[in-house]
Order: C-alpha cells, then sequence, then structure tokens
C-alpha cells in the first residue's frame, strides 16, 4: 500500500471512529442534551481524520435530528437525542450485556492487547495529549467510581488511537459492561490505596512505551496490567 493509500485509509477509520464515539456519546448520556460539542478542529486532530470528513459525521447527525448547529455559536446535542439515536441504531440481535467480571476479563486479555501495535503506527499527538488527561483525571480522583471513570476513558482513548473503527466498538462495549453493578462492587472491594498507586504506575508506563513508538513493550505493559487488574478483582 503507498504511503497515500495508507493515509487515506487511517482518515477513514478516523471518520468511521469519531460517527461511533458520537453515537456513542450520546446515547449514553455522557455528552446530555444542551451540551456544546468539541470543534471541528479539535475533532478533527483527535480523530485524524479530515475537516471535511467531521463536516458530513456532524452533517450526518444533523439530518437524524440529533444535533444543533448555529453560526458562530457551535454544534450543540438535540434535545430528546439519546433516546431518540438508541432505538434507531440498535443493531438487530444486539449482544445482551449481561457479561460477567470473569468474561469481560478474559476478552479484554484476547483483545486490548492487540491495540499497541496500531496505536504506535496510526497515533497523533492530540492522542496522545487526551492519553495524558485521563491519567491525570484518574490521579486526581477523589472517589473510587471518578477513577473508575477515567480509568474506562484512558482504555477508551487507546481504542480511539488506533484509529480502526472496530477496536473503539469493542472497548465501547467493554465501557458499557464496566458500568453494569457487578464490577463496581468487584472493583470497590479490590481497589486498594496501594493497587490503585500500581495501576497510575502502570497507566504511565504504557502510554511512555506507545510515545516511544514501541509495540513490544506496550503489549508487556498492557498484558501486565490486565492481569493484575484480574489477579486483584477476584482474590479470594
Amino acid at each position: 500500500m503507498s504511503e497515500l493509500s495508507l493515509k487515506s485509509s487511517v482518515r477513514a477509520a478516523g471518520a468511521k471512529a469519531l460517527a461511533v464515539y458520537l453515537r456513542e456519546e450520546i446515547s449514553t448520556g455522557r455528552i446530555r442534551e444542551g451540551v456544546k460539542l468539541p470543534a471541528e478542529r479539535d475533532l478533527s486532530e483527535r480523530f485524524n481524520t479530515s475537516r471535511g470528513a467531521v463536516r458530513r459525521v456532524l452533517q450526518d447527525l444533523k439530518e437524524r435530528g440529533l444535533i444543533t448547529q448555529a453560526v458562530g455559536s457551535g454544534t450543540f446535542v438535540s434535545p430528546g437525542a439519546a433516546s431518540a439515536l438508541l432505538p434507531a441504531e440498535a443493531p438487530v440481535g444486539q449482544p445482551s450485556l449481561q457479561t460477567s467480571p470473569a468474561e469481560l476479563m478474559e476478552a479484554r486479555l484476547l483483545i486490548e492487547p492487540l491495540l499497541p501495535r496500531l496505536i504506535t503506527r496510526n497515533a497523533t499527538p492530540s492522542d496522545f495529549a487526551r492519553m495524558s488527561e485521563c491519567i491525570e483525571r484518574s490521579e486526581a480522583a477523589v472517589s473510587i467510581e471518578e477513577f473508575e471513570h477515567w480509568d474506562g476513558e484512558l482504555h477508551r482513548a487507546l481504542a480511539t488511537a488506533t484509529h480502526n473503527s472496530f477496536f473503539v466498538q469493542v472497548l465501547e462495549l467493554s465501557n458499557r459492561v464496566r458500568e453494569q453493578g457487578e464490577w463496581g462492587r468487584l472493583k470497590r472491594r479490590s481497589l486498594t490505596p496501594e493497587r490503585r498507586a500500581e495501576y497510575q504506575a502502570q497507566h504511565r508506563a504504557i502510554v511512555a512505551a506507545l510515545r516511544d513508538r514501541d509495540a513490544a513493550a506496550a503489549h508487556e505493559a498492557l498484558t501486565g496490567h490486565l492481569r493484575q487488574i484480574q489477579a486483584n478483582l477476584f482474590a479470594a
């Protein structure tokens, strides 16, 4: 594949990832009605896609009635967008979210270690800035719930940095499972201050290896991180 073709492929994947991200954020209420979306330039940089592609994604959402746009003011989530989106976007045969934490960790150990190879090839400076933001916010979190939110956002940022829409969708599903009560109960029981400090150090090691474009080191660090989470969650 030529360099031009590769860049085109990455940008197309970025547009798909942006579309998935916005639909998911709106449908789950993480971006609530009336909230202003980031500027086109910011979305373009974060998802490594062209401004024109960003406009096409936004135009599609606008035509669905999910967002409104006002010249000079910006783009906002429309009233009732979440409820309007869910029925329209739910695919036939959508898998149940009655997934156990053990099943989730088993799947994460198979899937997430695949991310570093794509991240080291495709990630942009804005992707790394988002990872750093998630780490800093998780370290500043004052509650387990807040820490867990930003931990999930970091793993979402890793998926986004692949610029592969499949991985973005898989990690979005993972985060939805993490919002279930059983996961939260296990995390509250297992997350001691010492373990939290270890997780934070592991997060920084993973991102540092990715910044160095060292896929092997990032793979090892991420796999070790996930194995420790698994062991801590299900320790007797």
